[in-house]
């Protein structure tokens, strides 16, 4: 029997300073604690019961971030499949915040493996505005398709 499709949704904020720039997430825990590359991500998470796609991109923001969704339109920026096989459907929002702000959510994780020991760890553990070819180096691969997709759009406005 197949595997049901894991899903995810995530708000790409981006603010335009002297150049765009976007926030993205480094993520937390022991396992990313030393990566760079390929560590980074926007916000997301995974839908509760009877949310939708879109409420759940905002609910994860404000879990993972500790903050509230700048107002202002929504843009849709489609969906990718991580290598993994989860499907992310993301929504950039322009706005601004301060990362020194922040206060993420946490997770508790069995830590070290196997120590019958719980740890609780960030859901995140820093976030960064940066240029999209910075964040291009440092995003999930899959995730990149965001960042051109969220170009194209203000491209054409």
């Amino acid at each position: 029997m197949a595997q049901p499709i894991r899903r995810s949704s995530g708000i790409l904020l981006f603010r335009r300073t002297s150049e765009l720039e976007v926030l993205l997430a480094h993520m937390g825990g022991p396992f990313w604690q030393r990566k760079d590359a390929g560590a980074w991500t926007i916000p997301k998470g995974e839908p509760e019961e009877g949310e939708d796609a879109l409420q759940t991109a905002e609910r994860e923001f404000r879990e993972e971030l500790g903050l509230p969704v700048p107002a202002g339109p929504r843009i849709d920026l489609d969906e990718v499949k991580q290598s993994g096989g989860k499907v992310v459907h993301a929504w950039a929002v322009e706005g601004d915040l301060d990362p020194e702000a922040i206060v993420p959510g946490t997770f508790e994780l069995e830590w070290p493996p196997r120590s019958g020991r719980t740890a609780t760890f960030p859901e995140i553990d820093r976030v960064a505005w940066m240029p999209p070819a910075r964040a291009s180096e440092l995003i999930l691969t899959a995730q990149r398709a965001f960042l051109s997709r969220l170009q194209d759009v203000l491209a054409a406005e």
